[in-house]
């Protein structure tokens, strides 16, 4: 159980757009806050975060950055922010040794298993029925080394695999919307965030069907990765955490466990 401060934590989902996605009608970043009780704070915000990025000289300025750009104005001392963030937020280590002079893996065989393509996090979610995106090969290296810029700037501290600290104003870890979407109890959770139940599968992801000015498919998705950053601080047994052999530098998608097939407990 958290409590005192930590109690007072907001919760914000990234959706990372590239670079310089304001050249992009299609994909840019988003942000949705939401606190404790899964309240949507200020507006869901959309646009390029790459001159605040630039801008801010300090892990608190760009926390506080963030939730100037929702219209977020927290009374007294800046709480704990948990910011989960959609992008791969490391390359795999294979990857990193090829390109550094270091050794080859060995025999290269099917696409899901290639550790040049594609990090132990990816390839355990290969096994349990998902199909995520490679860093390397599908065209996702802009937002990549936006988020592991943003990482080694405000949150350079690895406490554990997958989740970076920067001290005690920032948790940044790696979340995957389309993970969410196989999974009922963030189906359930999404429910709050409609104007009325969805009548099927596919209405559940009908943009007609959000409100709180959740008009935009990068706005859903960070919607979605703020509900996995709650899931994270207050409910952490329903996602899946990384494995002992997971290497710390690779990062660790934190999926919902009931979002997986033929996951044992």
């Amino acid at each position: 159980m958290h409590t005192g401060k930590d109690s007072e934590a907001l919760f914000i989902g990234w959706d990372v757009g590239g670079w310089n996605c304001d050249n992009n009608a299609n994909s840019r970043d988003a942000l949705v806050v939401l606190d404790r009780r899964r309240n949507v704070l200020g507006r869901p915000w959309r646009g390029n975060l790459r001159a605040i990025i630039n801008e801010a000289g300090s892990t608190q300025a760009w926390c506080r950055t963030l939730l100037d750009c929702c219209g977020v104005e927290p009374a007294g001392d800046l709480p704990p922010v948990i910011l989960a963030i959609d992008t791969p937020l490391g390359f795999s280590q294979a990857f990193q040794q090829l390109v550094t002079g270091g050794p080859a893996a060995g025999a290269i065989n099917e696409s899901a298993t290639n550790p040049y393509l594609f990090r132990h996090t990816e390839q355990f979610l290969f096994r349990h029925g998902l199909r995520p995106l490679s860093p390397v090969k599908d065209m996702i290296g802009s937002q990549a080394t936006k988020g592991m810029h943003v990482l080694a700037s405000f949150a350079p501290e690895i406490t554990t695999a997958g989740v970076w600290q920067g001290g005690s104003a920032l948790t940044a870890f790696e979340a995957y919307p389309s993970a969410c979407k196989p999974s009922p109890l963030v189906r359930n959770l999404l429910q709050d965030y409609r104007t009325g139940p969805a009548k099927s599968a596919v209405d559940e992801w009908d943009m007609a069907g959000y409100k709180f000015g959740i008009d935009h498919e990068d706005k859903r998705d960070a919607l979605l990765c703020a509900l996995v950053a709650w899931l994270f601080h207050c409910e952490p047994d329903a996602l899946c955490f990384p494995d002992a052999d997971t290497p710390a530098g690779e990062g660790w998608i934190f999926a919902p466990r009931d979002g997986l097939n033929n996951l044992t407990s």
